[in-house]
């Protein structure tokens, strides 16, 4: 219990870690204060017995009673306030933490990690430690305390019940020590059941197109309903294992006040304990373990908040990039890769590779799918570390900026476009937050979408859908070039932008691109051929190296991929029905 408590505590930060100790220190007066209605009810008793029933009595009885409800009152409230602000406010804070946290991994902790596990980590697992922590810490540190503080008064009373107490207290520590346990074994699978419910669901919805596309609806809801089911397996064994294990440690609370009762009357038959003492250690004997009695059944709830202690910290344990460089701004844009290697999961990807980029140029990589392309860019842009070789920006290897700065040299457009839920407005000014109402205008009419986004109901306060949904993939396309735009740095990766358009958004997105792309350092992934013939070089990777490198004319003199795949497109290009 005190391990799983520190480990809580631990996980607080410091502001937050001293509400909690401020908590406890006044769970302390708290017991105090409820312990005053021992001797309240003594003096009550001894003086029934001994016929001695005045004012004096009266007035001690009412004081220890009113300074017993009072205090745990005016008590209860603060401490009951410092958990509950501690508790919200630490789960709040490991949120936000886990976000920066992230923001600094690098993209293959992404490929390995289920966004499920992170989505239930920093959603469900928070909320339950929100909810659950401040209520299980409060009872089970409440109800400890006023054990002892009751047990202590014991001692005073007789120093024989006091001991017997102890030793009940001791055999209950055993049995929840065991209970926690059993419980635990299966707090992790029903956590485990939670977290692998939540990525195939997340995989479900972010896939229904593909699975409307195929019609793969019964083996894709076969795979949902089973880990639904999995996870209500999960829940049901947690409960019946809970239930009997909580019970059977409620009956030893139980057992444990009989047997304090039960020594009281023998010490009383036997001539060495006083009637008025032996009434108050009946009523004690029902007073001493009420309170553990819900303690304990709480302290089955610490293991989850270990588990969620575990699983947040296990996150926030994954290496960072090295982000603490120094806020540099290059001289130049030159890009130049040094025989740069790079592997992801013992699977070479970017073999030996030597590049020049020049800054203002055009550079367009092209090759066969899974070659590479896109990982030259990622490790350009510093999404991933070389593992072998260097990468420099203006003469400075990436790794000597700091990851902020870095990035105020790039902007990029994906293929896949995401868009958050917001006002289209807000969308576009990611890149550039403080921009006002003007400037996202003007960056929307370079990037040819204000005419659609006036066209809608509400302008560029229109909400969209989360990931852009209620747009078409042309119209993302052109608000992302607007964040570009808007962000206006010196060196633009567009990774296969224009693959998907449509012929009606071709021209629009076109103008766009060239409106983005003037004065820039362009890299372009791309398989349209008048996308990649005018440019400065073309690199061909195949295999995780570069194969072939020059202007659109030189390659075409040579056998190779180029010529291939330029033949390709033409064919593809003048195809038509007979």
């Amino acid at each position: 219990m005190l391990k799983m408590l520190k480990k809580f505590f631990d996980f607080c930060n410091e502001k937050n870690r001293k509400k909690f100790y401020g908590a406890v220190a006044l769970g302390v007066l708290d017991a105090l204060f409820g312990s005053f209605k021992i001797p309240a009810a003594f003096f009550a008793i001894t003086a029934v017995l001994n016929g001695e029933i005045n004012a004096k009595t009266f007035i001690t009885v009412i004081g220890f009673m009113l300074v017993s409800t009072i205090g745990k009152m005016v008590v209860n409230r603060f401490s009951h306030m410092k958990q509950t602000e501690g508790g919200y406010d630490t789960c709040a804070q490991k949120r936000i933490e886990i976000g920066e946290h992230l923001r600094y991994l690098p993209m293959g902790y992404f490929n390995d990690t289920s966004l499920g596990h992170i989505t239930s980590v920093t959603t469900n697992t928070l909320e339950q430690m929100s909810d659950i922590a401040t209520r299980a810490i409060m009872m089970v540190l409440q109800g400890s305390i006023t054990t002892a503080v009751i047990a202590v008064g014991m001692f005073v009373f007789d120093y024989r019940i006091g001991l017997i107490s102890l030793a009940c207290i001791a055999v209950f520590m055993v049995v929840n020590t065991i209970t926690n346990r059993r419980i635990s074994k299966v707090a992790s699978e029903k956590i485990e059941a939670d977290k692998e419910m939540v990525g195939v669901i997340l995989e479900y919805i972010q896939g229904i197109a593909e699975i409307r596309n195929y019609n793969i609806f019964a083996r894709n809801a076969s795979k949902v309903s089973s880990s639904v089911e999995r996870k209500k397996n999960a829940d049901i064994k947690a409960e019946t294992t809970a239930i009997p294990a909580v019970g059977f440690q409620m009956l030893v609370c139980k057992m444990a006040g009989v047997v304090i009762a039960g020594a009281s009357l023998l010490f009383y038959f036997n001539g060495s304990m006083e009637l008025n003492y032996l009434i108050t250690m009946l009523l004690c004997s029902f007073m001493v373990f009420e309170s553990l009695d819900s303690a304990g059944i709480y302290t089955a709830l610490l293991r989850v908040i270990g588990k969620g202690v575990d699983l947040a910290n296990e996150i926030l344990s994954v290496p960072q990039m090295d982000i603490d460089g120094a806020d540099i701004k290059p001289r130049n844009r030159d890009i130049h890769l040094e025989h740069v290697s790079f592997a992801y999961e013992n699977r070479k990807i970017i073999d030996d590779v030597t590049l020049d980029i020049k800054e203002n140029t055009t550079t367009a990589i092209v090759g066969p799918s899974g070659g590479g392309k896109t990982t030259i860019t990622s490790l350009i842009a510093r999404f991933w570390d070389v593992q072998e070789g260097e990468v420099t920006l203006g003469g400075k290897n990436v790794k000597d900026y700091s990851f902020d700065s870095l990035m105020e040299n790039f902007s990029f457009v994906f293929q896949r476009v995401y868009l958050f839920e917001d006002t289209i407005a807000n969308n576009i000014r990611f890149g550039k937050p403080e921009a006002t109402m003007d400037e996202v205008i003007a960056a929307a009419k370079l990037a040819r979408c204000h005419e659609f986004i006036e066209a809608l109901p509400d302008g560029y306060e229109t909400v969209v859908g989360e990931g852009g949904a209620s747009l078409s993939g042309g119209e993302k396309q052109r608000i992302a070039i607007a964040r570009a735009i808007m962000k206006d740095a010196p060196i633009i990766i567009l990774d296969e932008a224009t693959a998907n358009i449509d012929p009606e958004n071709e021209k629009e997105l076109t103008e766009a691109i060239s409106n983005l792309t003037k004065e820039k350092t362009i890299i372009m992934i791309a398989h349209r051929l008048k996308t990649v013939k005018n440019a400065d070089q073309i690199i061909v990777i195949d295999k995780g190296k570069i194969v072939q490198k020059g202007k659109h004319e030189d390659l075409m003199k040579e056998e190779g991929i180029y010529k291939n795949f330029v033949t390709g497109r033409k064919k593809a290009v003048s195809w038509k029905i007979a």
